[in-house]
């Protein structure tokens, strides 16, 4: 299959979010619970979600996922507990679309690895998922992920 991968700029955004460390199959329990968490404490401070939610990974050790599971904002907003004031750097990323079922992305990652080798960009070891959707609203199939590698050009 061939994907759409594009370099473009990604403009800073602040974030909340909640960094744990967990293994690959209680990966989306974690998700959902951090998910729900930081909505309510928006609710709480009454401040609304600026996009769709995000999964960064600082590792691919599917043993010891490395995750910060958050919402972007509108502005900086503060913490509380686990849940951490953060951002979305200003930079470059290099970005693709992927519909279908998320055990179906590694195709995709190791193309845009490929893609980011060849284009004479350095990743950073970051990559964000972006859900615009969820297994409990739509098809498996028909789930849209877009992912994004944080990168600096050479």
């Amino acid at each position: 299959m061939t994907w759409q991968i594009e370099l473009k700029p990604q403009a800073f955004q602040p974030t909340l979010s909640i960094r744990i460390r967990t293994k690959a199959e209680n990966l989306p329990d974690r998700i959902g619970v951090s998910y729900m968490k930081i909505a309510a404490y928006l609710e709480e401070i009454g401040e609304k979600i600026a996009g769709v939610p995000f999964t960064a990974y600082y590792n691919m050790d599917m043993k010891d996922l490395d995750v910060e599971i958050g919402f972007p904002v509108e502005k900086p907003l503060p913490g509380k507990g686990d849940i951490q004031p953060g951002t979305i750097p200003e930079g470059f990323i290099v970005s693709c679309m992927f519909k279908g079922h998320y055990s179906g992305m590694e195709p995709m990652y190791k193309e845009m690895f490929q893609w980011i080798a060849d284009h004479d960009c350095v990743p950073t070891g970051v990559c964000y998922e972006y859900y615009y959707n969820s297994p409990m609203e739509v098809p498996e199939s028909e789930l849209l992920t877009r992912v994004d590698m944080v990168v600096t050009k050479k």
